[in-house]
Parts: structure tokens; sequence; C-alpha cells
């Protein structure tokens, strides 16, 4: 009899799969409040090591860490009349308090520009003030009408970069450096997708911003998801919170304003682009566990000899978990890290000792094969690096391969709903033929230059749009 599927297979039905994975391999549950979300430990970690490395890059960048309140007096969000209306449909507003009600409802946080510069147009006096580069790690709640988990929840985690400036060009360079030394070479290198980077249309512009920068990723199935987005605000909230500063001249200017984030939405777009039918495959860079050493059976030599191979790679700088648990049969234990998707599985028996070997199985091409034990701490950093270069080299590959140039929305729309992108010059789409391609779902996700580089400006000649279908 074949052995049942863990997983519903991609190709057959995508959203269950994914669904199925998130289940299986203990990522996360629905929460209680329709949208929400319970993170449980293993994709926490995840969340976690994400954290760890923006927050380097962040911080390598010049801004620091700060936290503004959860709670938005809603006359805020009223005082820059795109933002509001931009977010309007997704507020959640509170009316009561402390038994009674407020004299003023307050808004749960759906971003922080508003109450940001009110705090900014306290803190700036001088030019010697700027620039001022603020990050937080916070949540964020958007009333979300059709929630997916990570993809789109009512609540989800990020972090919000706002930074003031005295000159356009200042703002403007530091919202390109956000962009790409910190979202794409993240992305890239640890994450291991091909983002597209590229520059929003006026109408896929956050609400309130003069430019925003994006960064695309095509999943599993074709579609698009948005990965993080780094904006310029121009002027539109130093105006409406009048956050100015003395420059040298003894003039009193407007800021020039930044703002960017990425969220656990980057934890839907790992499992969709590197997820495969047996589940998860974790980039080695990012991994929580890198490598877990199995026991194969509760034999005493076998348990001792796993724990002092789990401290020696640990001692060697790999991210590393000993399973002794061998109470438990050892192919749950080896379908559940499958699932999990940790890159390197060391498997150790009694007839692997006798030997002085370990079968190493690696997750990410798939295969195994006997290792000397004594060249297991030599030999491993070098897999892993393989590893992560090739779920890089797959991920560019199917964008590659499914992307193709069209000159009509016709052909736009035919593309997408094949599961793929289309790429088709700007000045033959234009607004109205945007327009069109929302009528099918289908979206410009960015416009790029010819030659793939961020264009200066959305009527640039010889911008081309990416379109696609998208989360």
């Amino acid at each position: 009899m074949a052995k049942a599927a863990v997983l519903t297979p991609r190709a057959d039905d995508f959203p269950r799969w994914y669904q199925d994975l998130i289940n299986k391999a203990e990522l996360a549950d629905n929460g209680p409040v329709r949208g929400t979300m319970v993170i449980r430990p293993y994709g926490y970690g995840l969340w976690e090591r994400m954290q760890q490395e923006m927050d380097a890059r962040i911080k390598g960048a010049g801004a620091r860490n700060a936290y503004f309140p959860l709670f938005i007096p809603q006359s805020y969000l009223t005082r820059e009349a795109e933002h509001v209306e931009g977010f309007a449909p997704e507020l959640a507003v509170v009316t009561h308090g402390g038994g009674k009600e407020l004299e003023e409802p307050v808004v749960v946080r759906p971003t922080s520009e508003t109450i940001v510069n009110e705090y900014f147009s306290k803190w700036v006096q001088s030019y010697r003030d700027l620039p001022l580069l603020i990050n937080q790690w916070a949540n964020v709640v958007r009333w979300e009408m059709r929630p997916r988990v990570f993809l789109r929840t009512t609540e989800f985690l990020w972090q919000e970069g706002h930074t003031a400036h005295a000159t356009y060009e200042e703002a403007r360079d530091y919202a390109a450096r956000i962009h790409t030394e910190v979202y794409a070479d993240f992305m890239v290198n640890v994450l291991g997708i091909d983002v597209v980077l590229g520059r929003k249309t006026a109408a896929e512009r956050f609400a309130g911003a003069v430019n925003t920068l994006t960064l695309e990723g095509m999943m599993g199935d074709g579609k698009a998801l948005q990965m993080g987005t780094s904006h310029e605000l121009g002027q539109n909230f130093a105006k409406a919170f009048d956050t100015r500063y003395l420059s040298k001249e003894g003039e009193r200017e407007l800021v020039w304003q930044t703002s960017w984030g990425a969220s656990t939405r980057m934890v839907g777009g790992l499992i969709m682009s590197h997820g495969d039918d047996s589940g998860l495959r974790v980039p080695p860079r990012l991994a929580p566990v890198q490598v877990v050493v199995l026991a194969i059976k509760g034999d005493e030599a076998v348990l001792a000899k796993v724990r002092e191979i789990g401290d020696r790679l640990t001692a060697a700088g790999t991210r590393v978990q000993v399973d002794d648990r061998t109470d438990i049969p050892f192919g749950r234990r080896a379908v559940d890290w499958e699932l999990k998707g940790v890159p390197v599985r060391v498997e150790v028996g009694p007839r692997d000792l006798e030997n002085g070997t370990a079968m190493l199985v690696r997750r990410i091409p798939g295969g195994k094969e006997p290792v000397a034990l004594d060249a297991l701490a030599a030999l491993l950093p070098a897999v892993l690096e393989e590893d992560q270069a090739l779920l890089l080299r797959q991920s560019r590959e199917r964008r590659e391969s499914r992307t193709s140039d069209v000159s009509t929305v016709g052909e736009a729309v035919e593309a997408a709903a094949a599961g793929g992108w289309a790429r088709i010059p700007w000045a033959d789409l234009g607004e109205e033929g945007e327009a069109g391609l929302a009528e099918h779902a289908v979206t410009v996700r960015c416009l790029v230059a010819e030659d793939g580089s961020v264009p200066d400006a959305d009527d640039a000649p010889g911008n081309v749009a990416v379109v696609a279908r998208a989360y």
C-alpha cells in the first residue's frame, strides 16, 4: 500500500498545501478573533532570526530602535488627508475604556507615521538634530477582510522605520539605501529569494507617500508577494505636523521624510517560495536549527555520541539541536524535521557507530550519504553554503522561466492567469491599462528600468511594468 501523503500536493491545491504545511510543521494557529494568529515556537524562531538579521542591517544604516504607543488619537490620522483615506477601511477604533466612553476615540496602530511625527516635531529643533533615524519593532492592526495566516492577518508583527532629513536628496537616498542595503541584501542573501526591486505606480503607492520602492518575490504558484517597502514621504507629514528645523541660514524649514517596513508576511513568503511537497525548506543562513543530530535508537553509546557530535558542531559555530527522544519512533521524528525544513540531519545508530560514520541527510537538494564522524565539523559549512546558493538559484530560475514579455493588456492577463509574471512597456500600458488589468485581479507590481534597475521617476523613458496576480 502506498504511503499516505503528509501534505496536500502543491500541484493539486496550493492554498491547501500552504495551510497544511503551517499546521503540520507547527508554525502557527488561527487566533480566537477572526484574522488573528498564534505564532508557535518554531514559527516564532524563524521570525526571531529574521529580526536579528534585519536589525543588524538597520543599525548598520544608522537607525536606532525606539518604541511608540499602540494607541493613537484619532485626530492625528485626520491631519494627513490621503493617509487617513488610504487606511480608513482597515482601522480598529477604540471608543470605550475604563467602563466609559472616551472623550476622543483612539485608533489601534495601523502604522505610526502620524504619532512619530507628533514627536519628531518636538525633537527636531535645528539642522544639528538631523538626520533623525528611528526604527521600531512592534505589532500593528489592520482589519483584514480576507485573512490568511502570515500573509494577511488583522494583527501582525513588523519593523517600521521613520526618518527625517534636511533635504529631499538625503531622504530619497536614504529610502533607496534601506531598499537595497537592508531589505534586498537580507532577502536575497539570507532568505534566498530572488526579489525584483522596483518602484510602485501612483495607484499602488503607500497612502501619503510621494514614492514607494518595493521588493517583489515570485512564489511557488507564480503569484507575486510584496516582501517589503521603503517610502519617500516628501513633506506631506511634515506639513501636517509642522515638523520643522532651523537651517544653517537661520530659516525655519520643513523636514523631508521616509518610512519603511517589513513584516511577518516574510514567513509566508519563505514557505511559498521554498516549500515542497515534503514541507518547508529553510535557507541555512536563516535557519534557527541548521543541523539536527538524531539518535536512531536508545542505545547508551548512540546517545552519548549524538550529544558529543552536537557539542562539537555547536563549538564550530553551527546552530544545532540534538534529538535524543528515542521514546518516539525514529520515522516519525525524521518526518517531523523534514516538515520543519531543517537543512541537514545527521542520523546515528548502532551500525553507524561500528563504522565510525553518520548518515548525512540534506533537506534542500534531497539525498543522503554516509560521512565519517571525524569529517562532519569540517564538511558542514560548505554543505550549508551550497544549499543556501541552491535555493537562491531555484528562486531566480523560477522567476526567469515564468516571466514573459508582452505588448498588450490581454497578453498580460493571459500570462498571469497561467501562473506567471509579465513585463510590458509602461508607455504602452499606462494608467488606463493598469485599470484594465485590475478588472482581472492583475496588478502592476512595480516599474523597473529597461536594464532592470530602479527607475528615478514613474514616467522615465523605457520604464517596464512588471504585472502579476498577487497575495
